[in-house]
């Protein structure tokens, strides 16, 4: 990739995973901790809520990874995989739930940033 191309995507990655970053560090902190709010959001202290804690950690200890050493094809690899699973939330939980609108509006950005990456890296077969 030339430096070129590395500095039109890089804003818009760094702001992708400073999101990630900013939401998922509270939340992981909070989720760790047992605190109670958690509850009203992700619902009670259950086995699938310990598999849901250590998916956003991974994906906040991935995010914090590339925010050090940007590699841009990680960082669209760990955001698709962010868009799927936020924009099928609405179907297996609904769209009341907080989470459910937060993780909509978050993949906008995703997903803007996900169109850059491959504009910007003139996606072709050769990446597969």
């Amino acid at each position: 990739m030339t430096p070129d191309v590395f500095t039109a995507i890089q804003p818009l990655m760094y702001t992708s995973l400073i999101v990630n970053i900013a939401v998922l560090l509270p939340i992981v902190i909070l989720m760790g901790m047992r605190a109670k709010v958690v509850d009203g959001a992700w619902g009670p202290l259950t086995p699938a809520r310990g598999i849901l804690f250590s998916i956003y950690f991974s994906i906040l200890a991935t995010s914090v990874f590339l925010l050090i050493f940007p590699v841009p094809v990680m960082a669209l690899a760990l955001l698709l995989v962010q868009v799927l699973y936020k924009v099928t939330t609405p179907f297996t939980v609904g769209l009341k739930n907080p989470v459910v609108i937060s993780n909509l509006l978050i993949s906008v950005l995703h997903i803007t940033t996900i169109s850059v990456l491959f504009t910007q890296l003139q996606w072709s077969i050769r990446y597969f």
